[in-house]
């Protein structure tokens, strides 16, 4: 199929962006289009204007700060995969965002499209959530900030309004001792994953679990946080432990179908995401 008839405008500022969206009933941002346009071919989404965002290079643009980058909503996907300064600072989002389509898609798709379509199988949605990200929408008669675990509302439905735009994500960066694990139970590369997984987790000098965050993709409807971490901290856990901390932690999962199945998938995928977590964690004590 193709998409119905829709209108186009290349914004030239964030302001004339906001004025758009605030002044046209139906407008819809669009950067890399990996997701809108997909869903515009199928009639899902019926946007009466197109506002074209991808000629403001200020939205591409990268900050390291003391303990966080900071990344425009127009950073490709590949950027994050490739540029030195955010794989050293962002392994984990390195790590994962890997597992998003093949190189074409990567190349095209941005991080605020990936956050705003709010795809519950998305790996940055995921890494932004575990990581404790914070996102910045810009709308005519001001900002706001929402923590990344209170964005993702539903499937596909995010906390952004349709005057809003989102322009900055604030990406914590890993600390000293912290390690990350990033899975991906997948039939073929490049397709939606089964089941995936991520952690982030800090140990002390001596192996003890200090802090972890974990989650899960294709659970529920949305990214889903694990929010029994206690039952590690202070444990020096081995690979069959973890399996069964995974097996524990799964059972909140909602995914929307098979749920026995999804649930056992998703289980040996987050073992193995917090297994590599915990050993990445202890090399940096290193």
């Amino acid at each position: 199929m193709k998409p119905a008839a829709v209108d186009y405008v290349r914004a030239e500022s964030v302001a004339h962006t906001l004025a758009l969206l605030s002044d046209v009933d139906g407008a819809r941002v669009i950067a890399g289009g990996q997701s809108l346009v997909t869903m515009m071919n199928l009639r899902l989404a019926r946007p009466t204007l197109l506002v074209d965002v991808t000629a403001l290079p200020e939205l591409a643009r990268t900050f390291d700060d003391v303990d966080s980058v900071v990344l425009g909503t127009l950073v490709r996907q590949r950027t994050l995969e490739t540029d030195p300064l955010l794989t050293h600072r962002l392994p984990f989002a390195a790590d994962a965002v890997r597992h998003t389509g093949h190189v074409a898609i990567r190349n095209r798709g941005t991080l605020g499209g990936a956050l705003a379509h709010a795809d519950p199988s998305g790996e940055l949605p995921l890494v932004a959530v575990v990581s404790g990200a914070t996102i910045h929408l810009e709308f005519q008669r001001g900002r706001r900030e929402v923590a990344a675990e209170d964005f993702f509302l539903s499937y596909y439905m995010a906390d952004i309004e349709p005057d809003e735009l989102l322009t900055w994500v604030r990406m914590p960066t890993q600390s000293p001792g912290q390690g990350w694990g990033f899975t991906e139970h997948v039939q073929r590369h490049g397709e939606y994953g089964i089941a995936d997984a991520g952690a982030l987790m800090t140990t002390d000098a001596k192996g003890r679990v200090t802090s972890v965050r974990a989650g899960l993709l294709h659970a529920a409807d949305r990214p889903l946080l694990v929010r029994e971490p206690a039952d590690v901290i202070g444990e020096n856990p081995s690979s069959e432990a973890w399996a069964s901390v995974a097996r524990s932690w799964v059972r909140s999962a909602e995914p929307a179908e098979d749920p026995d199945y999804i649930r056992a998938v998703a289980a040996d995928a987050l073992a193995t995401s917090l297994t590599l977590a915990y050993r990445r964690a202890q090399e940096e004590q290193l």
